[in-house]
């Protein structure tokens, strides 16, 4: 299959006229030119698919179900929106319920449905919790985690752990050697737990500037996290988890190293409402989704396109900028080497962007 673009991303770089030789979902040939007789023609810029590496939910559904159906849905309404590749997040719940969850999802990750999965919880901080039910959360605990691990059989990609909490070095540590990426996150822990985490084998921030200190003092954790480019840093781009204002400040700084996720919870792709996460009440109203008991922040209503436009339209960030932080880092982090970028030897995960009517569809054969 021969597809003709007007322009394309092509190793980090736009460029002009573009076709790509497709056989059997992969990029066989990618030249410069027009060719004489493509199968699809497209008008936009030809990017590569989204890789979300944290997400809960969408189309009214969560990945925690316990129906393979509900599952698809969730899969089915953030592929639609551009999402070729999808890290299914679980929030905080007792471990034995995490373990019936994870056995839900190990599924898609074997028929490479999903790329993986995070567990965002239990080893948070009570004093910076989020949304997630604070009688649930745990100090980490090696044994338990191999038990969690031992169930999972290498489907659990990515886990976000407290560095202050007792036990967090040993566990991190750990999920290191297993080949886990530990995200810190959830934290109450300043400077030095950042960097005993980071030295320790952490290389992410479960999205930057929330559920955590945000001061940049000598002694914070952000601060850390700013000097140290071993960290990497989620951030969450729909202008209330952090205002575009302080999102471009933070990329401006931080570029090279940012991950843009979408934190989606069910409401992505459906409607306001009522709804839960784990078992507590939330409320989404104007897309946006806060507990009721005391009105934080739960999760976001954002699909991976509304990201990418978000990054180009409220960041200014060129659309080359926008692929690196919506794909092609989140490919490199989770050692993906079959996607998040337009070459030979990919994943034909291809996308049209639309930069006149900011808009993105998928490009399927």
């Amino acid at each position: 299959m021969i597809i003709q673009g007007r322009s394309a991303v092509v190793s980090s770089k736009l460029v002009g006229d573009t076709w790509l030789e497709i056989s059997g979902n992969v990029i066989s040939q990618v030249n410069t030119g027009i060719h004489p007789s493509p199968d699809q023609i497209i008008d936009g810029v030809l990017i590569p698919g989204f890789i979300d590496i944290h997400c809960h939910g969408g189309g009214g559904k969560y990945f925690s179900a316990s129906t393979l159906g509900e599952i698809h849905s969730v899969l089915q309404t953030h592929r639609g929106h551009g999402t070729t590749s999808i890290i299914a997040s679980l929030v905080s719940e007792p471990v034995e319920v995490l373990k019936q969850q994870i056995r839900c999802l190990a599924p898609f990750y074997e028929n490479g449905q999903i790329a993986g999965i995070h567990l965002e919880g239990p080893y948070l901080s009570t004093a910076k919790c989020g949304a997630h039910d604070p009688s649930l959360l745990l100090n980490p605990d090696v044994n338990e985690i191999k038990e969690i691990l031992d169930v999972a059989q290498g489907s659990i990609k990515m886990i976000t752990i407290a560095p202050e909490l007792a036990g967090a070095t040993e566990a991190i540590k750990y999920l290191d050697a297993a080949g886990v990426l530990v995200a810190i996150g959830h934290t109450n822990g300043g400077f030095i737990d950042a960097a005993t985490a980071a030295n320790s084998g952490a290389q992410i921030v479960t999205h930057f500037m929330n559920a955590m200190d945000k001061s940049l003092s000598k002694d914070s954790l952000a601060s850390f996290v700013v000097a140290d480019e071993r960290l990497s840093i989620e951030l969450i781009l729909d202008g209330h988890h952090i205002s575009f204002a302080t999102a471009r400040e933070i990329y401006s700084a931080l570029g090279s190293r940012t991950i843009f996720i979408t934190d989606a919870m069910a409401a992505a792709g459906s409607v306001d409402g009522a709804y839960v996460i784990g078992n507590l009440p939330v409320q989404v109203s104007e897309g946006v989704a806060r507990l009721e008991a005391n009105l934080a922040l739960a999760g976001s209503t954002l699909t991976m396109d509304q990201v990418f436009i978000n990054a180009v339209n409220e960041l200014g960030l060129s659309v080359t900028q926008a692929v690196q932080a919506t794909s092609t880092r989140a490919a490199k982090i989770l050692k993906l080497s079959d996607r998040g970028e337009i070459a030979v030897g990919m994943r034909a995960d291809l996308l049209s962007y639309n930069a006149a009517q900011s808009s993105i569809s998928l490009i399927s054969e």
